[in-house]
């Protein structure tokens, strides 16, 4: 059975639909991206999670967002040139949504209901904001920005998530 958050639609970076209900069974880390950011060197981060846990059934997926100070101006092409020249990234990329305000992507309303550490929902407060969705399709976790994705909590969440 999926849950709301694997229903909804989304298309890849290159505009072909999907949703999240195609990692049905796996885990699955959510991360609003962009390629002008500060915190744009978690790439590199959120890569090597990407393929230390890929066979343990983990997917990264990034979803660029242009929403914080212009950070993501760039086309589909140009983002996915940019992201695996500099930081080699292999994991998908889905379309650019807004993730805040009137114009937020549905997933992004499903997903901003779920609550961080100190226990506070809603807004996506910056780029790389992180959400692990456990393979049964519900939220696990929810990560602010300058949580670096192999921080020690992140990687114990991930590790208890994983399927089998």
């Amino acid at each position: 059975m999926t849950t709301p958050v694997q229903n909804i639609g989304i298309n890849t970076l290159r505009g072909v639909p999907t949703s999240l209900g195609e990692y049905d069974g796996r885990a699955v880390l959510v991360v609003n991206v962009a390629s002008k950011c500060g915190l744009t060197p978690q790439y590199t981060a959120l890569e090597k999670l990407s393929t230390d846990y890929a066979d343990r059934g983990l997917t990264v997926l990034g979803i660029p967002c242009n929403q914080f100070m212009g950070q993501e101006p760039g086309t589909p092409e140009e983002i996915e040139t940019f992201c695996s020249t500099t930081y080699g990234v292999t994991f998908p990329l889905l379309e650019k949504v807004e993730v805040n305000g009137e114009n937020r992507h549905p997933l992004y309303g499903e997903l901003t209901k779920s609550e961080d550490a100190e226990g506070k929902a809603g807004d996506i407060q910056w780029n790389f904001e992180k959400f692990l969705i456990a393979p049964d399709g519900t939220v696990a976790k929810r990560f602010r920005p300058r949580t670096e994705p192999d921080a020690p909590e992140v990687v114990e969440a991930i590790e208890a998530v994983l399927p089998g």
